[in-house]
Formats: structure tokens, sequence, C-alpha cells
């Protein structure tokens, strides 16, 4: 039986509405409960198109406000602070894993897509956690936020480079300098908009912000630069992210994510929905022995990534445990670049990101108990926060 499409629309909104509030109630992400959700009813859709065409612009407008937060001078000066251990992050969170699944007998394009899905941590997940848990104070909170816009600086990168291997294109020297051609094209294309022309319509913005035509100029733009990217056979997460930017020279961040907020958070939870629907377990968990070799790794790999990084920013051993352990749970990029692959290569990470932010949360909630067995009260310095 086939219900009107409005009904549909209206039935998932209500069913997504009472799973996000049992999440809210056991304290569990709701990407998680969405994700769990889509697999639960994947069987009920026959068509899901519109399903996923709404979760891609949830993601989109997602991007774009990361985008927003991060006017060109102040991503040089992050990245700065954080290089050192973003680099070890990007080696030993991609660069090794992708190692071990070749050593695993995977090919090329599923290694690289798997390194892409142990990459980052989940941002969404982790800076809730963070407001939840009262640790925003804490010394770490400043360095594990500037790791997190370390990692949503290169992964949208990272997505546009393996979009481009997964859409049938060769690894060959010419593809991947084209690959690297189009990216540049359009970092510069965002930079020289933003600099020569955003940076001028502030008077503009503040004139007709508050109109209720506003939003589709905000929206438009981000659609509009991300299908760019698109067209460029790149991923949409990166031109978001790259108009984002843009639209950060007007140095007017507060009140335009005012206005995309409500629609980012109305169509975002689709996306997971929908990415939960393509998973299918009917054969049973594939490739068991890589998956637990993998999550075990990912979870040390980001724990020295704090460990040995905090340190280098300047934070005591105890404080920079605290971090790692708060940095092992994967989230959206992961399920984004996971949506790149097919069969048992998506069914295998899917479930790696299931395990991984159900295991990083409880990691993050035991983080301050563990560091404080390993390293004891008395060295903690005065400015550090329980």
């Amino acid at each position: 039986m086939e219900f009107p499409e409005l009904l549909s629309a209206g039935l998932i909104l209500l069913l997504l509405f009472f799973v996000g509030f049992l999440g809210v109630k056991i304290k569990i992400p709701n990407v998680i409960i969405f994700i769990i959700t889509g697999i639960v009813i994947s069987g009920m859709f026959t068509d899901t198109h519109l399903l996923h065409f709404a979760g891609e612009i949830g993601i989109v407008l997602l991007f774009f406000m990361l985008g927003m937060e991060f006017p060109i001078k102040q991503l040089l000066t992050v990245a700065k602070k954080v290089v050192k251990a973003g680099v070890l992050d990007v080696v030993l969170c991609f660069g090794v894993t992708i190692g071990i699944c070749l050593l695993a007998g995977l090919d090329l394009v599923a290694s690289l897509i798997i390194g892409g899905v142990l990459y980052a941590t989940s941002s969404s997940i982790t800076a809730k956690m963070l407001e939840s848990s009262k640790r925003l104070a804490n010394p770490e909170s400043e360095f594990m936020l500037g790791l997190l816009i370390f990692e949503d600086l290169v992964a949208p990168v990272l997505v546009a480079v393996l979009v481009g291997v997964t859409a049938g294109a060769t690894l060959t020297y010419s593809s991947m300098s084209l690959l690297i051609v189009k990216v540049m094209l359009l970092v510069a294309g965002a930079v020289l908009l933003g600099h020569f022309l955003f940076s001028k319509l502030g008077p503009f913005f503040d004139r007709y912000m508050n109109e209720d035509i506003f939003l589709l100029f905000v929206i438009g733009l981000a659609l509009a630069y991300g299908g760019v990217a698109l067209y460029l056979d790149l991923s949409e997460v990166l031109g978001a992210f790259l108009a984002g930017i843009m639209l950060a020279e007007v140095k007017r961040t507060h009140e335009l994510e005012e206005l995309v907020v409500r629609s980012r958070d109305l169509l975002m939870p689709l996306f997971f929905l929908y990415f939960g629907t393509t998973i299918t377990l009917h054969e049973g968990v594939p490739m068991v022995g890589l998956l637990l070799l993998l999550l075990v790794w990912s979870i040390i790999a980001k724990i020295i990534v704090g460990y040995l990084g905090g340190q280098w920013y300047g934070l005591s051993k105890r404080v920079s445990l605290r971090a790692g352990l708060s940095l092992t749970q994967r989230g959206e990029f992961s399920i984004i670049i996971a949506a790149l692959a097919v069969g048992t290569i998506q069914a295998f990470s899917s479930i790696f990101i299931l395990l991984s932010a159900l295991i990083g949360v409880a990691l993050f909630q035991l983080a301050p108990s563990i560091s404080k067995k390993i390293y004891g009260r008395k060295k903690l310095r005065m400015k550090e926060v329980y």
C-alpha cells in the first residue's frame, strides 16, 4: 500500500522526532539513533530519491555553516596552532589505515574509502558532548576544537578526492593532477569572491538581512556553489564549506547562522536516516577480523594524536590523555565517505561508524576518570579544570 508523499513526509518527521526524543532521554547522539532507525525501516521504502535529496541539502547546509565560522585569516591562524597534531592525525588515521587495508588484501580504492572513514572525529558528537558534559571550559577543549577545525578543512578536500576516484576515474598522475587543479580553482574562486566581493557587502546585508526573501539568497548561494563543485566532479560538501567561507568575510556570521540553522536542523536528520536505509546486513557482518582490528586501531590512533598533539599545544600529559580519549568517535564525515562505497565496503564502513560512535561516546564520558587514575590529582596544574 502506497501512502501519499505528503503523508509519508509527515510520518517520517514525526518518527525522527520520537526517536530523537528517546536519544535525548537515554543520552545517545541523534546521529546514531537516526542511522539505526534507517536500518530498521529500510524495507518500507521503494523509492528513497526524495529522502536522499532532502538529506543532501541538509548536509550541504551543515558544512555551509561550518565554513561561515572561519574567515580566511582565522583559518590560517587556527591551522598554524594545531598543524603538527593535524598532520599526525592524517598520517595515523588515514595513511596507516590505508596500509592496514592493503595488507589485508583490499584494493586501493576500497582502502582509500576506509581510510577516509577512519580519519575525521565527529564534530557534531564531540561539540555536543563537550557542551552537555560541561567541559567547554576545560583546558583541552580549545585544542580539541582546533583539531576538529583542522579536520574540517582537510576532510572536504579528502571527500572531493574520493568522489573523483570512486566515479570510475583511474588513479593516474594526470587524473590526480586534474583533480587537484579543480580543487584549487574552486578554492581560489571562493577566496577571491570572499575578499573582493563579499567583504564589501556588509551594508547590503545589514539593510536586507531581516527581509523574508534574504533566506533564499543565503541558501541559494550554498546550494549553487555546492552544485558548482558537483559540476566539476568534486564534492558538494567542499563547495558548501567554501561558500560558507565566502560569506564569513561579511562578518555577520551569527545573524546568518540564525537564518540557516532551522532549515539545517529540519533536513540534516534525513541524510542520516537515508544513510541507514542503504545499509544491508542480510549477509551478516563482513570482514569481522579486519573490522575489530581497525576499530582498535582507530581508538589507539586518536589517543596518540590527542596525547602527543595536546603536549605540543602546551597541555599537561594528563589533560592531553583526556583529550585523546575524547576524540575517538566518528560521525558525519565518515558517513559521507561511506556513502561513496557500495556493497560489502559500505556495510563494513557503516558498522564501523556505529560501533565507533557508541564506544567513542562511552570513552568521552570516562575520559576524566581514566586520566585521573593514570596520572593522579597531584599533577594537575591550577589552570586545569576538572
